[in-house]
């Protein structure tokens, strides 16, 4: 299996669309269509220290993208294989913005029981709960809820969404779509030829993750538009293209689902921040695998912030605001 990542914003902003009046249905909608995967966390004793005081209300969600093409019948099920990239999105405990890092899936990481390796890796070698215990040691901090979704889902998306309008910043072919510089609309077919591509250019994924956040940015702005937000057909319409895509953990409840749409409802495209684990460029590893090294000095200050809930001083170096 090719696991790549879109961004755990989309199951988000459709949490957010839920609002004070749709919640209930939107929430219900979402949890019949999803799978459900138990036991995602790790021992106890193998976690980060949980949060006190104000940052114990802040939220961290792992999202695990998941590009199946038909060859796994569940996601949860997909033993041996590899994770790409992934995504935490942290919500503040004051709920005014959500901040969404990046992991790229090259990533030369400390997997916990099994030395260094490609954090994609973790997946492969201990299913998800040492992906999240991975990530865990990673930010230094706790994973509250767990998402996958396969990219087949985001073409039904962006479909319901009659399209979306994404800023292509460099022109390139791949199969039989061409993506010319600057803005197109794309349906749900050139959307996931879209996001999917890295062959194409000369810095592969991270060009890649640049235009899956570009890409995400469209439908944020899409979604977060009157003509949808004040829709409710088509609110619900967009959970059911994306809700049969989706293996979340147990505690994606209906009553979690809506309490966070509630709290998160006056959101718009702006309040959230995309942005990249900080890397100190590429390499090699010992045993000749292609890799690509975390910055060892700004590390510490996302970890810093992931614990104590202050993303909002970090100043990452390749981010994109709504």
């Amino acid at each position: 299996m090719r696991n790549t990542l879109i961004s755990l914003a989309i199951l988000l902003v459709l949490v957010v669309t839920a609002g004070v009046v749709f919640a209930a249905t939107v929430s219900t909608s979402f949890t019949s269509k999803s799978k459900t995967i138990e036991d995602v966390f790790p021992e106890e004793a193998a976690r980060p220290p949980a949060a006190t005081g104000a940052a114990a209300s802040a939220q961290n969600i792992l999202l695990l993208g998941s590009d199946t093409r038909g060859k796994v019948d569940s996601l949860d099920d997909a033993a041996g294989e590899r994770s790409d990239t992934m995504m935490i999105a942290h919500i503040p405990a004051n709920r005014d913005h959500i901040y969404i890092m990046s992991i790229m899936r090259d990533s030369w990481v400390e997997i916990p029981g099994h030395g260094e390796n490609k954090i994609n890796a973790a997946l492969a070698l201990g299913g998800v709960p040492l992906v999240v215990q991975t990530v865990e040691t990673l930010i230094s901090a706790r994973i509250d809820r767990v998402a996958i979704i396969d990219f087949e889902g985001f073409k039904g998306v962006t479909d319901a969404l009659g399209g979306v309008d994404v800023e292509v910043s460099d022109s390139f072919t791949t199969g039989k779509h061409t993506f010319t510089q600057g803005v197109q609309h794309l349906d749900g077919e050139q959307a996931l030829a879209f996001v999917r591509e890295r062959y194409s250019f000369f810095d592969g994924d991270f060009q890649r993750a640049r235009n899956q956040q570009a890409y995400l940015k469209g439908v944020l702005n899409q979604i977060l538009s009157a003509d949808t937000l004040l829709d409710p057909g088509k609110i619900s319409g967009l959970v059911s293209a994306i809700a049969p895509y989706l293996t979340v953990d147990d505690g994606f409840t209906p009553i979690y689902v809506a309490g966070l749409g509630l709290e998160l409802r006056d959101l718009r495209s702006a309040d959230l921040t995309f942005f990249t684990a900080p890397t100190a460029g590429t390499g090699t590893s010992s045993d000749g695998q292609s890799i690509v090294n975390l910055d060892p000095a700004r590390m510490p200050i996302v970890q810093e912030a992931f614990r104590t809930d202050t993303l909002h001083t970090y100043q990452p170096t390749f981010e994109t605001t709504g």
